[in-house]
């Protein structure tokens, strides 16, 4: 079945949540096919990334996916975290795009037929519902296959449709062969393609929410 062209679509990229759930269920996302998929199911109007960036770090591991999404088709939403002591004495770093995704999404509501929200964060749970009530239908990226779940439970009941990340693992994924191994750092340094960005993109997301220890 042909796209519908008239079926308008935004996407909407938790990054850090996307990269663990990907990670747990063992592969790696390649942005250009992911971008390719959802272009060819109707009019992509905008796709949203959102991370947050540890400044004062030398090299952040995140940098060069962030540059090449920025010149390959999404608008990439970044900002600074925030360090702080916790009562344990345990230095945190929080890093919570929720509210740039939350107004993000309701400024582009009344131009869009569809949603897609690539992430399991129950605090979405609300977003989704006010988005629905502007005549947007909403799908759910996730997954339900590790355990315990990557979505919860509320996000996944409130999306009109929800898509498990494994069913999309063959369209979505990168192929293993498009990443040879290195044969010393300079060399894994120099690699500048996408589908290889995302094994040294780990700064900001070694968990799916948005505290993270040290």
């Amino acid at each position: 079945m042909s796209p519908s062209p008239t079926n308008k679509i935004a996407l909407f990229i938790d990054g850090a949540n996307l990269y663990a759930t990907a990670k747990t269920l063992g592969f790696d996302i390649d942005y250009k096919r992911l971008l390719k998929e959802f272009q060819s199911r109707g009019t992509l109007l905008r796709a949203f990334y959102y991370t947050a960036i540890i400044e004062d770090q030398e090299y952040s591991s995140i940098r060069p996916l962030i540059d090449w999404l920025d010149y390959n088709g999404y608008t990439v939403v970044t900002k600074a975290t925030k360090e702080f002591i916790d009562a344990s004495g345990r230095r945190k770093v929080k890093g919570n795009m929720d509210i740039e995704l939350a107004v993000d999404a309701m400024e582009l509501a009344e131009h869009i037929d569809q949603m897609v929200l690539f992430s399991g964060d129950g605090d979405f749970r609300s977003l989704v519902e006010a988005v629905q009530r502007r005549g947007v239908r909403v799908t759910v990226v996730s997954t339900i296959a590790s355990q315990p779940p990557m979505i919860a439970d509320e996000l996944r009941r409130q999306a009109d449709v929800f898509t498990d990340l494994v069913e999309l693992q063959s369209k979505l994924g990168r192929d293993p062969s498009e990443r040879p191994a290195p044969r010393d750092r300079s060399e894994r340094e120099a690699r500048h393609h996408a589908p290889q960005f995302l094994q040294r993109a780990t700064t900001m997301a070694p968990r799916g929410d948005d505290d993270f220890e040290e």
